[in-house]
């Protein structure tokens, strides 16, 4: 499988925010709308800092608005 697990980076950490994402779509403006493998969907406001897909990872950040 080819998921991975979303997390925020906050002073320094990672604090999950889902699990098992499949899609990550733009919804505007630093939105995003993550859907995970069976279907559950979460609405975010931030920024993609960067992705380890070898760790499975997506790792946002706050938007600075």
């Amino acid at each position: 499988m080819c998921e991975a697990n979303a997390y925020w980076i906050r002073e320094g950490g990672e604090d999950l925010i889902m699990e098992a994402v499949d899609t990550i779509e733009p919804e505007g403006s630093d939105e995003w709308r993550l859907v995970g493998i069976f279907g559950d969907q979460k609405s975010i406001r931030g920024r993609i800092k960067g992705m380890r897909l070898v760790d499975h990872k997506i790792l946002f950040e706050a938007s600075g608005d």
